[in-house]
């Protein structure tokens, strides 16, 4: 199960008891944070693209989308979004419950710039009903993340507009 992947992988830092489960989906960004009380931009959505024959996961912002000039820029491919039904078999978590902790061997992940105005996110813990609350060192430190990226747009204030 998702859900026990996740919170095995999370008490390798002892963060397992900060998981919340849900009577409702939180499957969507503006569903978890619905759940959650808390603003859409505080939820850490973690995107799955296609990278050669395995994938790439890229944790950003609610409020955040993917830049794909900045993305290849930074990849060095097209920013390719996983089919629905690779989601899980690739990354170890089905959609809605993806996120970066206990992913299958060789996924790696990143973290996007977008979080960085955030004490306190939300990613998804597994399954389409839960979250878990993290500062950002935890999130850091537990999603295994190789480091920090700037692939998304739409979530800095004074934004230039794109030609």
């Amino acid at each position: 199960m998702s859900l026990e992947r996740a919170k095995n992988w999370l008490a390798r830092y002892g963060l397992e008891g900060r998981i919340q489960e849900f009577e409702v989906s939180s499957a969507t960004v503006e569903l978890a944070a619905k759940a959650l009380g808390c603003e859409p931009s505080h939820i850490a959505k973690t995107l799955s693209f296609a990278m050669g024959e395995g994938c790439v996961l890229v944790v950003a912002a609610g409020d955040a989308r993917v830049d794909n000039a900045r993305f290849k820029a930074r990849f060095g491919t097209k920013a390719k979004m996983l089919p629905a039904e690779a989601v899980e078999p690739l990354v170890g978590h089905g959609v809605g419950g993806v996120c970066p902790f206990g992913v299958n061997e060789g996924v790696q992940v990143y973290l996007d710039e977008s979080l960085r105005r955030f004490k306190t996110v939300y990613p998804a813990a597994g399954t389409a009903a839960s979250a878990v609350r993290l500062a950002l060192p935890e999130l850091e430190k537990a999603s295994g993340s190789l480091g920090w990226v700037d692939v998304c747009k739409g979530w800095r204030e004074a934004e230039p507009a794109q030609g």
